[in-house]
């Protein structure tokens, strides 16, 4: 089945979007002063996905057997933990890098090229990580919120961190020189991606009085808690490396109890 969108009239939807949410909001959050042309372009977002996106993932999830999926979803997540290790190193995290890193051979070679993720099942469990939160931990403040189109929730410097990715991560389908591969298993990692946010999006729908505030917010705070966990000396968001170091040490002699 071939779906085809006409350029002019998504472009048209989008600018009546943005027209539209730019007269509604008087006294917007600090976070989000754009508000107004973000819920705009929120809403052109969410027709789309109900349109297309949310179908086509529903579908998927439907006629694709389970450990199918786990295994699409490993492999595209693997390939994504050596751009992950490689921020990790720019933070200066570089117990995580060389973890991560690790992750990566580990799935890749015993997982079979990253459709089972050994790795989390003995304990080395994925640190998300892009060049967005490495710009954080430089001390870049994350400016204002921002809704892209058709690519969701993101911040100024995550919008300029999305070139980093795109300029850095050289592990991705892009890189594959054939055309019609390229253009399949990217068609293919955004149906994934979708398809493992369908509870979450359905969540918001049943839960959320105001869904786009909702968004924002869990969004704004997922991604301070990721920079506070690059930062040196956070513990947050990050995995307790003492555990290892506790079970490697020798076990300390029982104290006496004092006498009666």
């Amino acid at each position: 089945m071939n779906i085809t969108v006409n350029p002019r009239f998504a472009a048209a939807a989008l600018a009546t979007a943005m027209l539209a949410g730019c007269a509604t909001v008087q006294n917007p959050s600090p976070s989000d002063p754009w508000e107004g042309f973000n819920r705009g372009v929120y809403k052109f977002n969410d027709t789309v996905d109900r349109g297309l996106f949310k179908p086509v993932a529903q579908a998927y999830d439907y006629v694709m057997p389970d450990p199918v999926q786990n295994c699409v979803h490993n492999m595209f997540s693997n390939l994504g933990d050596v751009w992950g290790a490689a921020n990790s190193m720019l933070q200066g995290r570089g117990h995580d890098a060389v973890n991560t890193f690790g992750r990566f051979l580990f799935n890749t070679t015993m997982g079979l090229g990253g459709c089972i993720d050994v790795a989390t099942m003995n304990g080395a469990n994925k640190i998300p990580n892009d060049f967005g939160t490495t710009l954080g931990v430089w001390g870049l403040g994350q400016g204002p919120y921002v809704v892209l189109p058709l690519l969701g929730p993101s911040t100024v410097r995550d919008t300029a961190g999305r070139f980093g990715d795109w300029a850095g991560n050289v592990v991705s389908v892009r890189e594959i020189d054939n055309v019609r591969l390229r253009n399949s298993l990217w068609g293919l990692e955004v149906i994934d991606t979708r398809a493992s946010l369908l509870d979450a999006t359905d969540t918001v729908d049943r839960v959320a009085l105001d869904p786009y505030s909702f968004v924002r917010d869990a969004y704004l705070q997922r991604r301070a808690a990721m920079v506070r966990g690059g930062q040196p000396g956070s513990e947050a968001n990050l995995p307790d490396y003492s555990l290892d170091e506790e079970a490697d040490a020798p076990a300390a002699a029982p104290v006496p109890a004092p006498a009666k």
